[in-house]
């Protein structure tokens, strides 16, 4: 499985936001300078992070962004899904193939690694993430 740019971002923008609590408002520009992300994307991923509700935004001059939620309350999931969409299995070979069986098991297989990583990935909190830092 392979963890896109986008999907890296948004982790590594909401780490940030959680990271600074002692910041009421996270500036999105702060973000940008600090991992190097060009700003009209990471405008565009923080925006995908308070429609899956993992950041609330300010508008105005002093704007900004913060947790929508404590960061134990918040699933590395849902912010890779919230980047990226659900995370489900795309892949149907007997659909591409006569050979049924050996592919029905690969499918299987692909799907049992996919419901382990969702798994994973669901009990990893942001506060976990971010401890220790």
């Amino acid at each position: 499985m392979k963890v896109g740019r986008t999907t890296a971002y948004g982790l590594m923008a909401t780490c940030y936001v959680a990271e600074h609590p002692e910041k009421n408002i996270v500036l999105s520009h702060e973000i940008s300078q600090e991992y190097d992300i060009p700003i009209e994307y990471l405008l565009k991923i923080l925006q995908q992070l308070v429609k899956g509700n993992i950041l609330r935004s300010k508008r105005g001059p002093r704007g900004g962004f913060r947790l929508a939620r404590p960061a134990n309350k918040i699933t590395m999931l849902q912010i890779i899904e919230a980047v990226d969409g659900p995370m489900v299995s795309y892949l149907n070979l007997a659909d591409y193939t006569p050979r049924g069986k050996a592919c029905t098991r690969a499918d299987k297989i692909f799907s049992k690694a996919l419901g382990l990583a969702r798994a994973v990935y669901q009990k990893t909190k942001l506060s976990d993430l971010i401890a220790g830092k």
